[in-house]
Parts: C-alpha cells; structure tokens; sequence
C-alpha cells in the first residue's frame, strides 16, 4: 500500500469516528414494536450521558494537563466547596462508590492534595478536608475551567444554561422527593 493510501485510509478512518456519533447506528435485530420503549438515543438516560461526555470533553484536557482526574476533580472541586466531611458523606456528595473513594482518596493523600482526621467522637469515622496544595491546584485549574464555562455559555447561550441547569436540578428534585415537588400544570 502506498503512503498515499495509508495518508487516505487514515483520514477516512479519523472522518467515520468524528461522525459516528451523528448517524444512526447499524444494528440490526430491531424489536418490531415488541416494546414502548423510547428509541434508545432518545432514551433520557442516554441523552444525559451524551450530554454529560459533550461537556467533560471541554473539560478533560485542563484536567490531564494538571495530572488529575475526572473523580480526583470531583473530590478536590467538593471539599473546597464544603470543608472537611466524612467521608461516607463525601462519597454520597461526589456519586461516588465507597471503594472508588477509597482509592480516589488514597491517591489524593499520597500527593498531599487532601487531609484525613479521625472523627472526635469516633476514631472510626474518617473525616477528609482539602490541603493547602489541593486549594492551591482549585486556583491553577480555575481559569482553565472557567474558560471551558466560557465556551459553553457561548455556543449554548448564557441563559439557555441557566435555563437548563435550573430544569436539571428540579428534574433532580421532582425524582429524589416526588412528595415534596410542584405541581405541574401540562
């Protein structure tokens, strides 16, 4: 094969991947309307997990650059928002599974980026807080973060995010305590 050939097969490899997300799949085996199921890439599920990997992608280049991850981020970006927690609570907070947390935590120890106590109460219960170098990886990483903002705001309007932010989080409230949610009127 020639070097043009490879030059051309590579670019049409990298064309499919680059759309492959914007056409329908080529699966077969379709139910035949054996179910009243949404189509699964209208399925709100999926189109929040699609819209959640849209927005880290703006996201994850500033995070490897600074060597943390996207769960590291998580943890560092909750304890400075909240202080010190439990870390049963820090696991709720982030979506995180304990095991995960474990490990995450471990990781952001060694690098001195968190700080772990023992409860006054209970030596058991580990208490986490964010370290001074951790706040100072926040601020190293902010501008980065809020230029990632920037763009989202740009591309999909200031107040269509605030819009969309504000349903997501009544969606989350509507789900989490149905007794306790507005009534709609539609």
């Amino acid at each position: 094969m020639s070097v043009q050939s490879v030059s051309s097969a590579r670019r049409g490899k990298n064309h499919r991947s680059n759309i492959r997300s914007r056409r329908k799949p080529q699966c077969h085996g379709k139910m035949n309307g054996e179910t009243a199921l949404p189509d699964f890439s209208h399925s709100l599920p999926m189109l929040l997990m699609r819209s959640r990997e849209a927005v880290m992608r703006l996201f994850r280049p500033s995070l490897r650059a600074h060597h943390v991850t996207e769960q590291q981020w998580r943890v560092l970006r909750a304890l400075a928002h909240i202080g010190e927690c439990e870390v049963t609570e820090l696991a709720r907070i982030t979506f995180l599974h304990a095991p995960s947390l474990s490990r995450i935590s471990r990781d952001l120890l060694r690098q001195g980026l968190i700080q772990r106590t023992s409860g006054a109460t209970d030596r058991r219960r580990g208490i986490v807080s964010i370290s001074k170098r951790g706040r100072d990886l926040i601020k190293k990483v902010a501008p980065d973060s809020e230029a990632s903002y920037s763009q989202i705001r740009r591309r999909f309007g200031a107040k269509r995010l605030e819009v969309l932010q504000q349903m997501l989080q009544e969606l989350e409230m509507t789900l989490v305590q149905p007794g306790a949610a507005w009534e709609r009127e539609d």
